[in-house]
């Protein structure tokens, strides 16, 4: 009877001390939150993080700064998850800044971690793997540089941008091209219509990333935008864009609240 005793109350230390050591990062997790790595990319400028596999251009003129993160297959999904935002947190790893009360960052999903299926192990960006590849600077703010790959929790947020949906008009007379990009809401754009001054609502299709196309003559109209984010949300920017229009011009729409 002594020793069952013993044992049940040491069992129950252990329980406590690991509830103990999980603390608040443990009760966060089960708030929502879902476990991945991380890892980061670049130098500290950023320099490496412009562009990428979303379509976005210059990220710190466009406001997304060093705030960004590269996502893997599985958290990518084909391009539709450029424009998600999420809360990051490094935890239960030594190589954790203040494990003891994580430090959250908040990112904007701008680019794209390819798997290497030449190497089954070891690539953490290979599907199944949820994987984060930080722009540096955020990477440093959660974990020591030096681990070079960290576990985290993370979770989906909505997205804080400043100012209005852009709209940035490339192509030519024939096809028109838009970037759609500084997205609020929930920040992943999953459908845009157009109309020109002399149109009717026209459906455009995603090329990659956040660039949308269309064969609709709307050169030399004024142009609305219809833009639907995957929580079914839709903004309207009614003549956004005025009939003197040029390629290679970015305007300014309205934005979810």
């Amino acid at each position: 009877m002594v020793v069952n005793l013993n044992a049940t109350a040491a069992h129950t230390l252990l329980m406590i001390a690991i509830a103990v050591l999980a603390g608040s990062v443990d009760a966060q997790i089960e708030d929502g939150w879902d476990v991945a790595h991380a890892t980061n990319y670049g130098s500290m400028n950023g320099s490496e993080t412009m562009q990428g596999a979303c379509g976005y251009g210059n990220l710190t003129e466009q406001g997304y700064g060093l705030e960004t993160t590269a996502l893997s297959t599985a958290l990518f999904n084909g391009g539709l998850r450029c424009g998600a935002c999420y809360e990051i947190m490094c935890r239960d790893s030594k190589w954790c800044l203040n494990s003891t009360k994580p430090i959250t960052i908040h990112v904007t999903a701008t680019n794209f971690c390819p798997p290497n299926y030449t190497q089954p192990t070891g690539n953490w960006c290979n599907p199944p793997l949820k994987h984060f590849d930080l722009s540096q600077p955020m990477f440093r703010k959660i974990a020591i540089y030096e681990s070079g790959i960290v576990p985290v929790a993370y979770r989906r947020v909505y997205c804080s941008k400043h100012g209005g949906i852009r709209f940035e008009m490339k192509g030519n007379p024939y096809w028109i091209l838009v970037l759609v990009y500084n997205v609020g809401g929930v920040g992943d754009v999953t459908n845009v219509k157009v109309k020109g001054s002399n149109t009717n609502w026209v459906q455009m299709t995603r090329s990659w990333g956040q660039n949308w196309v269309t064969g609709a003559p709307i050169v030399g109209q004024s142009v609305s935008f219809q833009v639907t984010t995957s929580d079914g949300r839709m903004v309207e920017s009614i003549n956004v864009a005025p009939a003197t229009w040029k390629f290679n011009q970015t305007f300014e729409g309205n934005q979810f609240k």
